[in-house]
């Protein structure tokens, strides 16, 4: 019995499991104790100041009975320790201990921090944590689903680095991948990050990769990955956010792109190859040019070729875009993505309309319509067409979709062959959907009939699917093909949207253009 009389309840964080890791408050609130409570594993990290103590072994899932027996301890006037591994304020039992407590309740009540699972798995690492952070956990027990992607999105607009807790479990397997593919449209696929699995525990493993390379690996909800900013570096066997002690280098946060506001820029949006020979051609006239391109491969191929030009990476929410157009001085959004881009495109028209920047979209011609194909409105519908009508099915429809054809209901005897661009993240999204590697083609296009034939010849298609992507985007070499091995041609058509102004050519975004320098 508590010699005041009043009772006293103490939340007690032990850390990741090693007594030198628990705070000298909290074992002097255990060594106090009258009576412990908590789950029969964090008894083992701290059995030597248990000895003479009343013990209440719960198990998981019963939070809300450790709790209340806690609560109701403490009203009777002991002295209760109520122990939690990591921080037990962070995704842990003192706010549960809060929501139950009474208002008239008299007796004290003490929150004893501790070494939670961010920390410790940082510390494992090196030190990812070192500037603005956030935590994230992935289970929808207690939190719906919906609310966890729309905070991953925002925390991958603002580029804050991350940790993941509860990652994967038995019963959420494909959550995590969801969560990854959202911070990879939002962050590099370059982008460094760490995984740790029973941190400072018996079976301990880390390990370092990149954003992309997470989709290819299985976790289980002992493990937390913490996702790096931009400006996460690697050194040795360990990672580190800079603090900005030394300044930020050539990539100021403030300033993620050099000079943009010394002149009005169009900004050309591209992606496709006639969309980067575009943008080198308004730069030649004297325009104040930045190309966006969604990922590092899209700067390599665009700065390989057109060497020079300004260029912004990554895909970005609308908020981020809108502030990224506005500090450059946009004066004209160039919409030259690719013909089933239509979310950048819709994101880009929005944006136009609600900070006035004149859109213009530079379109390929749409090819004629072929006889012998058949067109679908749909990925879902080509999925359903191309297994009635093969075996060995090849995919020129990008690594975003690849996920409709692949689960889609079918034979054990289908196979899908893919070609797609030989970036990490496209491979990795392949691999992830148990595509063998000898089904994988990744190279930059487009291709000739030639080449499309013999690789179809090789790989024994027997039927294609593919985007009815225009001329430029090697649409005729591969209707070319099918016709000359007789295989059916499965053809997506492009999506429908309203363009508020298109154009086929080049000279009338010249013509357009020199008509606003002209009047201003």
């Amino acid at each position: 019995m508590s010699m005041s009389g009043e009772g006293k309840l103490c939340l007690v964080s032990v850390g990741p499991g090693f007594a030198d890791l628990i705070i000298p408050r909290a074992e002097r609130a255990l060594r106090a104790s009258e009576v412990v409570v908590g789950y029969e594993l964090y008894f083992e990290w701290i059995k030597p100041w248990l000895v003479g103590k009343e013990i209440f072994s719960i198990p998981l899932t019963k939070e809300r009975e450790r709790a209340t027996v806690s609560l109701d301890l403490a009203r009777r006037g002991k002295f209760v320790s109520l122990v939690s591994s990591g921080d037990i304020g962070v995704y842990a039992m003192a706010a549960l201990v809060l929501e139950e407590m009474h208002e008239t309740d008299t007796f004290a009540l003490e929150v004893i921090p501790g070494v939670s699972a961010a920390n410790s798995c940082a510390s494992l690492l090196g030190s990812p944590l070192s500037h603005d952070f956030a935590t994230l956990s992935l289970s929808d027990l207690l939190c719906p689903w919906e609310w966890i992607t729309n905070r991953a999105r925002h925390l991958a607009q603002a580029d804050m680095a991350v940790a993941l807790y509860n990652v994967q479990s038995r019963q959420r397997q494909s959550g995590i991948y969801e969560v990854l593919k959202i911070f990879l449209e939002h962050k590099s696929p370059d982008s460094l990050c760490g995984v740790v699995k029973n941190a400072y525990r018996e079976g301990e493993e880390k390990s370092i990769c990149t954003l992309s390379e997470l989709l290819n690996r299985q976790f289980d909800m002992l493990t937390t990955i913490i996702i790096g900013n931009r400006f996460t570096r690697r050194k040795k066997q360990y990672i580190y956010t800079p603090r900005g002690y030394n300044s930020w280098g050539p990539e100021k946060p403030e300033e993620p792109i050099e000079d943009l506001t010394k002149k009005p820029s169009v900004w050309v949006f591209s992606g496709t190859g006639d969309g980067n020979a575009l943008a080198a051609g308004l730069v030649k006239e004297g325009w104040n040019v930045i190309v966006s391109v969604a990922t590092e491969y899209g700067r390599e191929v665009l700065e390989s070729k057109y060497p020079g030009l300004t260029v912004c990476v990554g895909r970005m929410g609308v908020e981020a875009r809108r502030v990224e157009l506005q500090r450059s001085r946009a004066c004209w959004i160039v919409d030259a993505t690719h013909p089933f881009a239509s979310e950048i495109s819709t994101q880009l028209i929005q944006l136009s309309k609600e900070i006035g920047i004149p859109y213009i979209r530079y379109e390929r011609p749409p090819s004629k319509k072929i006889d012998s194909a058949i067109y679908c409105h749909d990925m879902s519908q080509a999925a359903k067409q191309a297994l009635q009508k093969g075996k060995r099915i090849f995919l020129g429809t990008g690594t975003k979709d690849l996920v409709t054809f692949v689960e889609a209901p079918s034979e054990p005897s289908v196979q899908w062959f893919v070609r797609m661009t030989p970036d990490s993240s496209s491979l990795a999204e392949a691999l992830r959907l148990a595509i063998p590697r000898e089904n994988i083609c990744a190279m930059q296009g487009p291709f000739t009939h030639e080449f499309n034939e013999a690789l179809w010849r090789n790989w024994k298609i027997d039927c294609i699917v593919t985007k009815e992507s225009g001329e430029a985007g090697g649409y005729l070499a591969k209707v070319e093909a099918a016709k000359s091995l007789d295989i059916p041609l499965i053809v997506v058509q492009r999506p429908s949207i309203d363009y508020p102004c298109i154009v086929n050519d080049y000279d009338a975004i010249i013509g357009f253009l020199n008509k606003i320098r002209n009047n201003s």
